[in-house]
């Protein structure tokens, strides 16, 4: 209980929060596309369904990569794959022309839970690298986070798209988490400890180089389609 009263518990909880709302994006339009062909009655069972079934895969699945994040080497995979997942955060790709809407029920469930479950690797991820090895607050993250993200999807949406800088904060939380990662790597460890100084330069450095090269990416392909 002692976890729940230190500033390191509640800093990684808010970054959970933050990150499970900013990459929410990409679970709305999944939810929205694939209920959207059902009558009015139906659609807030499969939104609801789907998205229970998809949080039970995705928590069980966070606890996994939380446990393996334990095994040498792969907290320094896992914070350089968190940087490309925040880069590509800044530079979106509408990948979604392939998502079908479906007409029932049952196949808006499973089209919710699977496109879900696959879109959300990156969500779980970040996840577990904020939780730092804690279960408490992957789940305490996920309790807090869900019904926002459920009923709240179309909302966080418009939110983005009104306030491009909700996407940059977001953006920065999961390079910070990134980064976080890598210093805390158990062969790293004991170098950034004894320099103190480098872990943080190191952790500013990836920061900043994914915010200005995210948006230097972001400014080149809007020019490009601007000009086709």
């Amino acid at each position: 209980m002692e976890l729940l009263f230190t500033p390191e518990f509640w800093s990684a909880l808010l970054a959970i929060v933050v990150i499970d709302l900013v990459l929410a994006g990409d679970n709305a339009i999944v939810i929205g596309m694939a209920a959207r062909n059902l009558p009015a009655n139906q659609q807030k069972k499969a939104i609801i369904w789907g998205t229970v079934g998809a949080i039970i895969i995705r928590a069980l699945a966070t606890l996994a990569v939380v446990w393996l994040l334990k095994i040498p080497g792969l907290l320094l995979v896992g914070g350089l794959i968190l940087v490309w997942i925040s880069l590509k955060l800044l530079v979106q790709e509408d990948n979604h022309e392939n998502m079908k809407a479906s007409g029932s029920l049952g196949a808006a469930i499973w089209t919710i839970i699977v496109a879900d479950t696959v879109m959300g690797l990156d969500n779980v991820i970040a996840v577990a690298g904020a939780a730092h090895g804690e279960f408490l607050l992957v789940v305490i993250g996920l309790i807090i986070s869900v019904p926002i993200m459920v009923w709240g999807s179309t909302l966080i949406l418009k939110i983005m798209e009104r306030f491009p800088v909700v996407i940059y904060i977001g953006s920065a939380v999961l390079a910070y988490t990134a980064a976080s990662m890598v210093t805390s790597e158990k062969f790293l460890t004991p170098f950034f400890t004894a320099y103190p100084w480098v872990k943080w330069l190191f952790i500013v450095a990836i920061v900043v180089g994914v915010l200005l090269t995210g948006r230097m990416k972001s400014q080149k392909q809007k020019r490009l389609a601007e000009q086709s």
